[in-house]
């Protein structure tokens, strides 16, 4: 039998799932050992303890600073500037890209226009974010915005323009407005790939996100992060790369979930 028919089981699944995590892992703390062994002094790669110590530090005692947990404060910050920044996005990318889908002359406008903002790197006009918009919340959203929503954009564009021609033809036929057709033929069929199209972007969203804050901001992941490498304080960046990324698989995981919850139509013809 061909190898590309074989299917594991579902303990094995799980299991060669975990094992690149653990072989990571092991070969961190190997090094780790080798290079604290040399020097105890390194800071390149922190064992267990002071990686554990620095977690502590920052998630449970208070800073001697402000009095505040930083690792909480700095999640609260990064995931409010992300909730909203790609809220904001997903509401631009359905409107413009439902009617550049649905309405031609809207999209002989528009879609032209979508594909060239698509091509700027947004990081490429992060200064003259800061310039504009200055050094405040605002100029860390609209770098979010900018970023991920004209390829949201372009994917509910796209997204309309594969919906069976057939019914909106029908619809029309039952005497249905555009706004009947949009509301209650498009809007329904395109939700669910709205949320995928913002799963899908989650990650970009980060990074413009951690770009922000560490070059602007007092706050944050992002800032924490570019704060303490002038120290060499791996044993807290680290954790905060971990973190981040823990937070984001539950992110991806929390809109695959909605997404089975709310539209259980859309991963069965999937």
């Amino acid at each position: 039998m061909r190898i590309i028919n074989h299917r594991p089981s579902r303990g094995i699944s799980y299991f060669t799932a975990i094992l690149p995590f653990v072989l990571l892992i092991v070969v961190y703390a190997v090094f780790s050992d080798a290079r604290l062994e040399a020097n105890p002094d390194d800071k390149l790669l922190p064992d267990a303890t002071s990686l554990g110590n620095a977690v502590h530090r920052m998630a449970f005692e208070p800073s001697k600073r402000t009095g505040e947990l930083l690792l909480w404060k700095d999640t609260v910050a990064s995931l409010t500037r992300l909730f909203i920044g790609l809220s904001i996005s997903a509401f631009i990318g359905l409107t413009v890209g439902v009617f550049n889908g649905i309405v031609p002359w809207f999209s002989a406008f528009w879609t032209p226009f979508v594909r060239v903002l698509s091509m700027i790197p947004p990081m490429a006009i992060l200064p003259i974010l800061f310039i504009v918009f200055g050094l405040g919340e605002l100029s860390k959203y609209v770098l979010i915005i900018f970023g991920t929503a004209p390829f949201i954009m372009r994917d509910m564009e796209q997204r309309v323009r594969e919906l069976p021609h057939e019914q909106i033809i029908k619809a029309q036929t039952l005497d249905a407005t555009t706004w009947q057709i949009l509301l209650r033929v498009v809007l329904p069929q395109v939700m669910p790939r709205l949320l995928e199209a913002v799963r899908l972007t989650t990650g970009a969203a980060w990074l413009f996100l951690i770009a922000a804050e560490a070059i602007a901001s007092t706050e944050g992941l992002g800032y924490r992060i570019f704060l303490v490498r002038r120290y060499l304080a791996m044993d807290v960046i680290l954790p905060y790369v971990i973190w981040i990324t823990l937070l984001a698989f539950v992110m991806d995981f929390s809109l695959r979930r909605l997404n089975t919850l709310c539209f259980p139509w859309f991963g069965k013809n999937r």
